[in-house]
């Protein structure tokens, strides 16, 4: 039974799908005005596990991620870069494609972009207008009525007259209230280049203009999904204000409760805050993905539960890095190392294969997709599959390396052969002088403790990054082959 800590009702409850055996995803895309960096990677990752997982356990998946290509932001970088919007929009699209290519991620079924739904948009906006959730401002904005809707705050479990005016919310004379939001903002500064004005305003009844943040999110949700949302994702950064807005819109729209489960992960933190372009702390997916390869940051991401935030630094990735390692050693050599091993082959295998550590896992990700668990169950599997090989037991050995290719694969892991993975040379020439004096030293905390099996390991280790120790009276020297 697969139950999901949902954000809404900020408890875990059972999964239960509108339509069986049909799951609707919808998660909040990327604003393209920039290169993605690692906090959009552990979003989308995340994301990408529970829909491999749904798929894994038998669901037909519907998993649509948009892309907001209009929003201040991008009209600024265009205007700064001397940009049409359209090809700087494009260009900024297929940066993210690549990156997201080559962290592996599933792509969506849909991946709808905020422009190529105008009309959906300009359609709930006068809807809510005609029943009054909305207005007219002085200013010849469209504004939501937050008065309109009872539950404001719920989702953020935010009490409205606590919200404190004029620090993150600003204040807008135009406004009936201060939390009140745009949904229509009018185009009011003519003296914006043509090549720029062309991107970034369409003609609806109120004016020429261009659709607020919000709204983009509730009209592609109602053309993909209507009132059948299954789950929500986002960045828990986008709680408040954007989804308690959508919330609000979206509620008041269609009348009913719109999604069933809401999901949110965490922030990476940096430097003691959260990484963010606004901050300056953030590392880019291209940046991160030339000192190490896609899974060793995937494992570093899923290391953490996904609502936890988790704490960035250099080291943490080189110590993902060497778990991800005792997975792959304890794969060589094996029959599974070279081959896709499918669900189908196992389900017909069973009586080979047996259950073993197969119900563990399933625990875990049934449990609000608790990776860390679930990773521990691959851990043991490798270190059961290291003593078989010392015992000789080769059907043991390859019966067990089969379940561990399998069940890493649902976390989008062990995509490659041991060779493969231990050959990739990208990964040995960008290893620092300090990850590898920082190997040497746990190396020698090992043989002080008589962790000998460790510190074999470790020597393993660097001889695959093309290092050579020598252990002298006066400590262990180190160079490279």
């Amino acid at each position: 039974m697969l139950n999901i800590f949902n954000t809404l009702t900020h408890k875990k409850e059972k999964f239960k799908p509108n339509i069986k055996n049909n799951i609707n995803i919808y998660v909040c895309g990327v604003t393209v005005y920039d290169l993605c960096h690692l906090g959009h990677a552990r979003t989308f990752i995340i994301f990408d596990i529970v829909y491999r997982y749904f798929v894994h356990i038998g669901y037909n998946v519907n998993y649509v991620r948009n892309i907001t290509d209009i929003d201040d932001k991008i009209i600024d970088k265009s205007i700064i870069n001397k940009e049409n919007i359209h090809s700087f929009t494009k260009n900024m699209i297929n940066n993210m494609h690549k990156d997201f290519n080559d962290l592996k991620m599933i792509k969506p079924s849909y991946e709808p972009k905020a422009t190529n739904h105008i009309n959906d948009i300009i359609n709930m906006i006068g809807c809510l207008l005609d029943n009054n959730y909305a207005y007219i401002s002085n200013n010849g904005d469209v504004m939501f009525s937050i008065d309109s809707y009872i539950d404001y705050g719920k989702l953020s479990r935010q009490k409205i007259q606590k919200l404190k005016i004029g620090s993150s919310i600003k204040l807008n004379v135009y406004k009936k209230n201060p939390l009140d939001f745009v949904l229509w903002k009018c185009l009011k500064n003519n003296k914006i280049s043509s090549f720029i004005k062309e991107g970034a305003s369409w003609i609806s009844p109120w004016g020429k203009g261009r659709p607020g943040w919000h709204i983009e999110c509730s009209a592609i949700i109602n053309k993909y999904f209507g009132s059948n949302l299954d789950i929500h994702g986002g960045g828990s950064d986008l709680i408040f204000p954007h989804h308690e807005n959508e919330i609000s819109q979206s509620t008041c729209f269609n009348n009913c409760k719109y999604v069933n489960y809401w999901m949110h992960v965490g922030m990476i933190i940096t430097q003691n805050r959260k990484m963010s372009k606004s901050y300056g702390n953030f590392l880019t997916i291209r940046e991160l993905l030339k000192l190490y390869d896609h899974e060793t940051i995937r494992l570093f991401i899923i290391s953490s539960h996904y609502r936890h935030p988790i704490y960035y630094n250099k080291e943490k990735l080189f110590q993902s890095r060497l778990s991800l390692e005792r997975l792959y050693i304890a794969m060589r050599g094996t029959k599974a190392d070279k081959i896709i091993v499918s669900s189908s082959y196992m389900k017909l295998n069973k009586e080979i294969i047996g259950l073993e550590f197969e119900h563990s896992f399933y625990e875990a990700m049934n449990d609000d997709f608790n990776t860390p668990k679930a990773l521990r169950v691959l851990f043991s599997l490798a270190h059961k599959i290291n003593r078989s090989k010392l015992l000789n037991n080769d059907f043991e050995t390859q019966k067990l390396a089969f379940k561990l290719k399998l069940l890493s694969n649902i976390l989008g892991l062990l995509l490659q052969s041991s060779i493969d993975f231990f050959n990739n040379k990208k990964t040995r020439q960008n290893q620092s002088i300090s990850e590898i004096e920082n190997l040497v030293l746990l190396r020698k905390h090992a043989r002080i403790n008589s962790s000998w099996h460790y510190a074999d390991y470790i020597r393993h280790k660097l001889s695959l990054l093309g290092v050579i120790l020598e252990d002298t009276p006066e400590g262990t020297l180190w160079k490279w082959k």
